[in-house]
């Protein structure tokens, strides 16, 4: 149903099921504050579409996401699809979950606490972000990175020894939903196996483009790449294999190819793929923060 006829303030209340799994209280808490300091629709989805059906139906009501940053990504990419995040207003995020799943939040500005940041949705102040887009209509909201290839002990390995997304560990849950979070909390540990050596088998045959200019080619081993962005810029670092000096550029769009090759956006790994290009959109998304003292 759609919520065109909220009243003024109002929020939808988007509760990640993993969050209401791992800590139910920071959830209730978290609810309770929101409802007694505006109108909130609670709803409570199953499975990522259940989350989606109801992202759109939003209406006029403000979205709040409680959970962590892979749910705060999931909902910028679903309103970016929509090409709806200006209309969206700004995004709330309640952070529930272990600190490592966290850290992109804390970096945005989000407190730790459910009844800080539940204070900060009601009465915040908005702060617009940056968001590089990739041609596949992704999003990254934090970190982008192309690490080495060094395969982890035991097992498939993808990115500086990440299991690759379709290994499952024994034991593991076989659901879609349950896969996808295991694997955060798999991506959030530091990487296994290391830095390879200058030039080593985890090198990349890999040509970076920034605006057009060519920072690396496939006649260069490439150890890695990153970009983040940086005051309306892209900060694009590339580490040859053959040289202990990066190579770094400013630039609104950065473009990769060459063989396969994965990537990690945010807490997500994507791949394998031979081209990708993303474009820093400034000031398009913005998030609640608290005010400042």
């Amino acid at each position: 149903m759609s919520e065109a006829g909220a009243p003024a303030g109002a929020l939808l209340v988007l509760v990640d099921p993993v969050a209401r799994r791992l800590d139910g209280e920071s959830v209730r808490i978290a609810k309770d504050v929101l409802s007694a300091g505006a109108a909130a629709k609670i709803c409570l989805p199953e499975s990522p579409e259940e989350f989606a059906r109801a992202l759109a139906r939003r209406g006029h009501r403000r979205p709040v996401i409680v959970g962590d940053d892979r749910a705060l990504v999931r909902a910028v990419g679903l309103l970016h699809r929509e090409r709806a995040l200006a209309a969206a207003g700004a995004l709330s995020l309640v952070p529930v979950g272990p600190a490592p799943a966290l850290a992109l939040a804390h970096s945005l500005g989000v407190p730790a606490g459910a009844v800080a940041a539940a204070r900060a949705v009601l009465d915040g102040a908005v702060r617009t972000h940056d968001l590089l887009v990739d041609d596949s209509d992704g999003v990254v909201l934090g970190a982008l990175r192309i690490p080495s290839a060094v395969p982890g002990p035991g097992g498939p390995a993808g990115p500086a020894g990440v299991p690759r997304p379709g290994a499952v560990r024994p034991g593991a849950q076989r659901s879609v939903w349950s896969a996808c979070r295991s694997l955060v909390r798999t991506l959030v540990r530091p990487p296994v196996g290391g830095t390879p050596a200058p030039g080593g088998a985890g090198a990349h045959r890999l040509r970076v483009e920034a605006d057009g200019v060519l920072l690396a080619d496939v006649d260069r081993p490439v150890a890695g790449v990153s970009v983040a962005r940086r005051e309306g810029l892209a900060e694009v670092v590339v580490r040859t294999g053959d040289s202990d000096r990066p190579v770094t550029a400013l630039a609104r769009s950065v473009t990769v190819s060459g063989a396969d090759f994965r990537y990690r956006a945010d807490h997500t790994v994507t791949g394998p793929v031979r081209r990708r290009t993303w474009t820093l959109r400034p000031a398009a998304w913005s998030l609640t923060v608290p005010r400042p003292d």
